[in-house]
């Protein structure tokens, strides 16, 4: 098996379809590439490892400023503070016990039951309006015009971010994402644009959690805000959770409704099958994250030798669990290749697993849920113009850049 299969992956060439390299890869399913990177691509072994305690996701590369020469007293001088300042800059999925498992506490406390059912009326709500905004348009881009405002509106109602500041957190959210991408991280162009990124909005919710403290509101940045049983994040933590929930709520649900959409399209039985059976909404969105979902791989760090089969993986080593792969396991799935909402025993990787399984897993169902049955219900004929369409560069947050469809009847006023 060639060693540079990944990079392969990470080629944006491969893009519109990475699924044969995956294949390729689970040939070895845990396999060294030419850049020390170790790629596990099984099913089997990929949930092993999501419950393995000798995974860090502390994987991140420091930034410039920490990255000591080795000179004596610039260690004295940098060392004692460089954990302390890195950490404040991380967000929990970065994080490893017991950092993680307080903060990620912090969260799911506000991830009440009651507030994500208002959730579901509010995205009904939202995505009703965006529809009707379509009426009489002969073609519109689903990105722009749905899956990029649907989730951003839900997620900034969700924390309290006002309606009117929302624009300006898609190009914070999309740039912030490519620290996720293995090859932009080394890249100092797109490292300086994250720093800015990540100052702008940093600075930004410092001033909107200083509103929510002295005027606290029923919103989840409030209730962070305030904590709870005496306890309660300090700043640095509270701003790098809010950036998280922005950027994952935002961006992997763009990916999981355009995515959704695109395949529904590709097989148009199982969308007029949604149309006429909207209970089978949660069904179908199972079977989507396994088939397509919106994040293809997370990266870990090998805190000391792990055996997998015959391969061992070193001790420091940087590990990808590529779960779009696992997805597609023929030895974990029947006919892994179609997709097949009535599949059985879905137990898929599209949330990830373990102590990081998605904290608003939830929150994106419901809007993948909502989002897709009101489509095929008010557009019910609709045709790709491009397929394959343009992919955003990054492979690990992976979805079509424009999704652009010709509308062959009205919007409908079913609401």
């Amino acid at each position: 098996m060639s060693p540079t299969l990944f990079a392969q992956v990470l080629d944006p060439a491969h893009r519109a379809d990475p699924y044969p390299l995956y294949e390729a890869l689970r040939r070895s399913p845990v396999s060294r590439q030419d850049d020390g990177t170790w790629v596990v691509s099984s099913h089997a072994a990929i949930a092993r490892l999501l419950h393995d305690p000798r995974i860090s996701s502390e994987d991140l590369p420091d930034p410039p400023l920490f990255r000591w020469t080795g000179h004596p007293i610039q260690d004295l001088l940098v060392r004692p503070i460089r954990s302390r300042i890195v950490a404040r800059h991380r967000p929990f999925i970065f994080r490893d016990p017991p950092d993680h498992d307080l903060l990620r506490r912090h969260v799911m406390r506000e991830f009440s039951p009651g507030r994500v059912r208002r959730m579901r009326r509010e995205t009904e709500a939202i995505t009703g309006a965006l529809l009707d905004r379509l009426e009489g348009r002969a073609a519109f881009d689903l990105v722009e015009d749905v899956s990029y405002p649907l989730p951003v509106t839900v997620i900034c109602d969700l924390l309290g971010v006002p309606r009117e500041d929302e624009p300006r957190f898609q190009g914070w959210a999309t740039q912030l994402a490519t620290a996720l991408e293995p090859n932009q991280r080394t890249d100092a162009a797109n490292a300086a644009r994250n720093e800015a990124a990540f100052t702008a909005i940093s600075d930004y919710l410092r001033g909107l959690i200083r509103e929510r403290r002295a005027s606290p509101r029923d919103d989840m940045l409030s209730g962070l805000a305030a904590g709870r049983d005496g306890e309660r994040m300090n700043d640095y933590d509270l701003v790098a959770t809010a950036v998280l929930l922005l950027v994952a709520g935002h961006e992997t649900t763009v990916n999981l409704i355009t995515n959704g959409i695109l395949t529904l399209l590709r097989f148009p039985e199982h969308a007029e099958r949604l149309r006429r059976e909207p209970e089978i909404a949660p069904r179908l969105i199972e079977e989507l994250l396994r088939y397509e979902p919106p994040v293809h791989y997370r990266t870990r760090l090998a805190l000391a030798d792990i055996g997998l089969g015959d391969a061992t993986i070193p001790e420091g080593a940087p590990v990808v669990l590529l779960l779009a792969a696992g997805n597609r396991d023929p030895a974990r799935f029947r006919d892994p290749d179609r997709f097949d909402p009535d599949r059985e025993d879905n137990r898929h990787l599209g949330f990830g697993g373990g102590l990081h399984y998605c904290v608003g897993a939830p929150l994106a169902r419901i809007e993948a849920e909502v989002a897709l049955t009101a489509i095929v219900r008010r557009l019910p004929r609709l045709r790709l113009l491009d397929d394959p369409p343009p992919y955003r560069p990054g492979a690990s947050l992976r979805g079509p850049r424009r999704l652009r469809l010709a509308v062959e009847a009205p919007v409908g006023a079913a609401r």
